[in-house]
């Protein structure tokens, strides 16, 4: 849409239609933008200044298109690292009110000049449509808006008004005797996708069943050297930046050789969306599987990384996760599904997302088991060649020597934050002019 004009395009057919003048308003409000949660970032209080530019006049059946200008946006890239060319995005929201009312999807080009550290945000202009079906005014006002910047990973700034905002344009409406390209639902609009912030989960469905007991086997065997676990269905709680909860069906599968066992653990397919677009290798779980019956401690399972590059919000399948369980006590000892540890590594840092289960862990596997020397009874994970670093339990150590999670205000994103390479992790994940000595843990 230019200043002249708004062209009407009709169909695939390339008639254009003359509309009235465009009217463009200013209009400003205050307003509080929150940093995506692996930033550890504290919300950032700004004032956001746009122009919105609508025909002036119309009539019912019309589809017209409103711009959206970002004069100024609530905050700076603040003084972490700078912002790469063409790498932020906004979308936002945009109501109409009065005749009709609708929300109207706003979205911006990913173009934007190179951001250096500490300079004001340069976003493009936002664009949507909105089909009018009543006559009268209807007025356009800004609402809420997300910033998303692809590099060095995925992440969301959601920014807020924090006071009745004004309407930035107005349409007058006029009855032209019918509609154009067919009736109308409601004023609902057309429009860009907008980006969703935080990490979302879908995996499959769980039963909700606590099933006891699973395949047996034992140490008088008969010659048996494969134990297929039983497929129980499993809840683990995520802390941040981790997905709320990850469901899932669970199936622990042993192998004998010699006085241990060779453990696969599988979970079902898609079992959390993608937190942000990632690189292959970038993605490793782990998990700590719990013995119970004579024996007591954990056993750390480890799978690969992800082979091949993620989507932001794609369903991922977590690999098989294998490990070795040497027994520390004779006779019939459990392997229920324990803490799930999501690992993600970027740039050479790492974050370690702690999944724990929900309520008491179903037994998925009883083997009937030999003690051998510097077995797992007494609590120490058996094998020892293994690797993975999930705890048991509510509590998670993570790997490679980064935070052991705590309080809810505290753990691994807390520690990583003071890592001085986390810059790469936080990239362009904020636009708060927060100076880097006042960040805190994630709430």
């Amino acid at each position: 849409m230019s200043a002249a004009g708004v062209a009407l395009m009709l169909g695939g057919a390339g008639i254009v239609l003359a509309a009235s003048p465009a009217q463009a308003a200013e209009v400003s409000y205050r307003t509080e933008c929150i940093p995506p949660p692996i930033s550890g970032l504290p919300p950032v209080q700004g004032t956001t200044k746009v122009e919105i530019t609508a025909p002036a006049e119309a009539k019912v059946g019309d589809e017209v298109e409103v711009v959206w200008r970002f004069v100024e946006a609530a905050s700076k890239n603040p003084d972490i690292l700078d912002l790469e060319k063409d790498t932020v995005k906004p979308t936002g929201t945009l109501k109409a009110a009065g005749a009709q009312t609708a929300d109207i999807a706003m979205e911006g080009p990913r173009t934007n000049p190179p951001i250096p550290k500490n300079s004001p945000m340069k976003l493009s202009d936002m664009k949507g449509k909105v089909k009018l079906t009543k006559a009268g005014e209807v007025t356009l006002t800004p609402d809420a808006y997300n910033i998303n910047v692809s590099k060095p990973m995925s992440t969301d700034t959601k920014c807020t008004p924090k006071e009745t905002v004004k309407a930035g344009a107005t349409i007058k409406v006029s009855d032209g005797g019918g509609t154009s390209g067919g009736t109308s639902s409601g004023g609902t609009t057309s429009g860009g996708t907008t980006t969703s912030g935080g990490t979302t989960t879908s995996g499959g469905t769980t039963s909700g069943g606590t099933s006891s007991g699973g395949t047996t086997s034992g140490g008088g065997d008969g010659g048996r050297s494969d134990f297929p676990g039983k497929e129980v269905a499993v809840t683990f709680a995520c802390k941040s930046p981790g997905p709320a909860n990850i469901n899932s069906k669970v199936t622990i599968n042993a192998k004998k050789n010699g006085g241990s066992y060779d453990l696969v653990v599988k979970t079902a397919k898609g079992v959390m969306n993608s937190p942000a677009a990632l690189p292959a290798g970038a993605l490793k779980p782990s998990m700590a599987v719990l013995l119970g019956g004579v024996d007591k401690g954990t056993v750390p399972v480890t799978g690969p990384a992800n082979k091949d590059p993620l989507e932001q919000g794609k369903p991922v399948d977590l690999p098989d996760m294998t490990g070795t369980y040497k027994p520390g006590a004779s006779g019939k000892s459990t392997l229920s599904p324990g803490t799930l540890t999501i690992d993600v590594t970027l740039g050479g840092q790492k974050i370690s997302i702690p999944c724990t289960v929900k309520g008491s862990a179903a037994v998925s596997l009883e083997l009937d088991t030999a003690a051998q020397p510097g077995g797992a009874s007494g609590g120490d994970s058996g094998g020892g060649t293994t690797s993975g670093g999930a705890a048991s339990g509510g509590s998670a150590s993570t790997s490679g020597g980064l935070a052991q999670t705590g309080a809810e205000d505290n753990g691994a994103l807390r520690a990583l934050a003071l890592v001085a390479g986390t810059v790469i992790l936080l990239g362009g994940a904020v636009f708060t002019f927060t100076p880097w000595r006042r960040l805190r843990g994630i709430r």
